[in-house]
């Protein structure tokens, strides 16, 4: 694991956006690294306005952006059998697997994920 590289939750990302400074200090010259399915939340939201969606996708263009592999299948397979997570969040959380990252989330859902190195932020 390298400490320069980190996995975003969609939640860290929607502060970041928000103009959360400790966010932005503690992010600042890290290699950033999303799932496709925190792309897809973010620009998938039914109220995002035309201004928003440049915003994000400015954001997402600085981004690593990972797509699902056959690894990121079976990964998500387990988690899901495992501990009973929403299909998103066991994506995500497959995805740093495969990554070898630790994840930065406000979702309390994925600190029961054994195998996952957490970075819990509390606004």
């Amino acid at each position: 694991m390298n400490g320069n590289r980190l996995f975003l939750d969609t939640n860290i990302i929607l502060y970041l956006l928000d103009g959360d400074e400790t966010l932005a200090t503690f992010l600042n010259e890290k290699q950033l690294y999303i799932s496709v399915i925190t792309e897809l939340e973010l620009l998938g939201y039914s109220g995002i306005t035309k201004k928003d969606e440049v915003i994000i996708r400015e954001f997402l263009s600085h981004c690593r952006i990972l797509q699902i592999n056959n690894s990121i299948k079976e990964e998500t397979i387990n988690i899901r059998k495992k501990y009973r997570t929403k299909l998103p969040d066991s994506i995500i959380a497959a995805t740093c697997l495969y990554l070898d990252l630790p994840i930065v989330t406000s979702d309390i859902e994925f600190k029961k994920i054994e195998e996952l190195m957490l970075i819990h932020y509390e606004k």
